[in-house]
């Protein structure tokens, strides 16, 4: 390839992930380029598409691509507690310090980014459930888990696995923390609402902080120098004061002793050193919320007229307070959600809502600890055979600095939006594809007279070319005919000169299989050629005691030398006592094989 066309190829792939990033918000700019020029060329090629400017169109016109192409890119290969050696190591030496670290009354905190399709997660609940106990683990344990990758996600959420990816797994702690599900095995319940799945590119969004265990294993591996860079500044600015970073086996922290010491350099654990972290972004400093009264649940006139005036918004809206717990569903929830009002009073993360139509406890910590509102559009839920889509305010609500009180949760419903949308973009489609076809129709009307002559012409050239086909053909045929001849009048030659030899000539292979067996050697011991070809050497039962013959064929292939002659006694083909001298030569065209030379020198004793 010409260096300018290495350019522009270079460009093209850079044009291409910035469609990509300002399409669908994948920013795949800080990974590895070999990596991800290597797997878009795979899905271009499986695609029959060969330009990155083609495959741009393509994207725009085939919204299914876009998920073939992400989960191309983003290969989720995981297990539950896959490469076993290193959990065992974090299980017996990292977990307790973890607990002993973190005092009864907080929550120990731990986030699996890069989590693929959720066993990882699943793997670290197990791992401190078995750790604390099931009960304690269910009061003091959150495990943030996170990834780019929406598929993954909702096969993570659903926690549905098949037993074949369960076979790490001892069978009683499957049956303890699985239960069967058809032909699949479903993750406990209990402990499912202690993991928290959310979207999250460790490229771009603020980490999730205070944490004292961060997972990440066999994801920096995909990014370049600069990017990885970034991501060990935000790991470490998300560590607690010795927390535990836990990387995979194609990882390793390089020139970074200052802030990691290292565990385990071999299954990659590595603790944060004490000391002050700047933060890679602004980060709003944390103070500790004032426990809010029982006279908040007091049903008073004004509560009662606020709700009155909620139950009135035509959009669903759920709120929370600062500790998770449901202090508000409206009539709209309720209708929308299957909400009663005996859920207000429960926390958040019991119920369904918290986790579709999208994961919002993520995003509900993102929004307490950012002090800002996020927004989540055409958030996808369905309903029996229905569609419905909504878009999801989540609204963090302060009275002054510090981490908000509240977060309120609005949910409006845009399906009939989304499905209109969906709609006029279809029949755009068409429309454009039928005045595309139209032009095509003209334009390909032109050419068929050009293509008709051109036609003609190709078939004299053709009937030229077959005939020069015949001629080549027939001058091939006739060297053939020469080349095998000669190779009969050779072989028919080899043959005569082994065969006319009075003595036995046996030719052995490497492995002591008889690959020739001469005239000489059938006059000898009366065994003919297709009785002994192919078989082993020493396996044989003729009058010639083979064994006695090992050490001197060794020495041949150890030396490359002929070795012998020696003399062994022998029972010649008509039961005759004979004196055999055996001379062993290495037969170098055979590969390590050897040639064995057997003459009769008479009488055994000289009689």
């Amino acid at each position: 390839m010409s260096e300018s066309a290495g350019t522009e190829t270079d460009q093209g792939l850079e044009d291409l992930l910035r469609f990509i990033r300002d399409a669908r918000g994948f920013d795949f700019t800080g990974y590895k380029r070999s990596t991800l020029s290597r797997r878009i060329r795979k899905r271009m090629g499986d695609a029959g598409v060969h330009d990155y400017a083609d495959y741009r169109d393509l994207l725009e016109t085939d919204a299914d691509e876009f998920r073939t192409l992400f989960n191309t890119i983003l290969i989720n290969v995981t297990s539950v507690f896959r490469d076993a050696e290193a959990w065992a190591l974090l299980e017996r030496e990292v977990v307790p310090e973890v607990i002993a670290n973190v005092p009864p009354e907080d929550e120990i905190r731990v986030w699996s980014a890069g989590c693929s399709s959720g066993e990882e997660a699943y793997t670290l609940a197990i791992m401190f459930a078995e750790a604390l106990g099931v009960d304690e683990s269910l009061n003091r344990v959150k495990i943030y888990a996170t990834d780019v990758d929406e598929e993954a996600l909702r096969q993570a959420r659903s926690g549905l696995y098949s037993a074949k990816s369960l076979d790490s797994l001892p069978a009683e702690m499957r049956d303890k923390y699985f239960e069967p599900s058809g032909t699949q095995f479903l993750f406990r319940p209990d402990l499912r609402r202690r993991v928290i799945f959310g979207r999250h590119d460790i490229t771009r969004d603020a980490p999730i902080s205070r944490l004292d265990l961060l997972v990440c294993r066999n994801t920096l591996m995909y990014f370049n120098v600069e990017a990885q860079s970034q991501i060990i500044d935000r790991f470490h600015f998300a560590l607690s004061e010795s927390g535990f970073l836990f990387l995979g086996k194609a990882e390793m922290l390089l020139n970074d002793g200052d802030r990691f010491e290292a565990v385990s350099i071999r299954q990659r654990i590595f603790r944060r050193r004490p000391g002050e972290s700047s933060p890679p972004y602004a980060v709003p400093p944390v103070k500790a919320r004032v426990g809010m009264g029982m006279e908040m649940q007091t049903a008073t006139r004004a509560r009662q007229l606020r709700d009155l005036i909620l139950d009135a918004i035509p959009s669903a809206a759920v709120a929370l307070d600062a500790e998770g717990i449901v202090v508000m569903v409206n009539n709209q929830a309720r209708s929308h959600f299957g909400l009663t009002t005996n859920d207000v009073g429960r926390p958040f993360q019991d119920l369904e809502l918290s986790y579709r139509p999208t994961e919002l406890r993520s995003l509900i910590d993102q929004a307490t600890h950012e002090r800002r509102t996020l927004r989540v559009n055409g958030a996808e839920r369905r309903v029996g055979e229905d569609l419905q889509f909504f878009d999801v305010l989540i609204q963090p609500i302060s009275n002054g600095p510090g981490l908000p009180v509240a977060i309120n949760v609005t949910f409006t419903d845009v399906t009939m939006a989304t499905q209109l949308k969906a709609e006029v973009k279809r029949v755009r489609e068409e429309l454009e594809t039928a005045y595309e076809e139209l032009q095509s129709t003209n334009e390909e009307l032109e050419t068929t007279n050009e293509e008709l002559q051109s036609t003609n012409e190709e078939l004299e050239t053709t009937n030229e070319e077959l005939q020069s086909g015949n001629e080549e053909l027939e001058t091939m045929n006739d060297e053939m005919r020469l080349r095998t001849a000669d190779l009969d009048e050779a072989r028919a030659f080899l043959e005569g000169v082994v065969g006319s030899i009075a003595a036995g000539v046996v030719v052995l292979s490497a492995d002591m299989k008889v690959k020739s067996w001469n005239r000489g050697a059938v006059e000898l011991w009366g065994l003919r050629a297709d009785e002994v070809l192919g078989e082993q050497f020493f396996a044989l039962d003729f009058g010639l005691p083979t064994s006695a013959l090992r050490d001197v064929i060794q020495q041949c292939i150890a030396s490359g030398k002929r070795a012998g002659p020696v003399g062994i006694p022998a029972v010649n083909r008509i039961g005759r006592s004979i004196n055999c001298d055996v001379i062993c030569s290495p037969f170098d065209g055979y590969r390590g094989g050897v040639v064995l030379l057997m003459e009769d020198i008479g009488d055994e004793g000289g009689s």
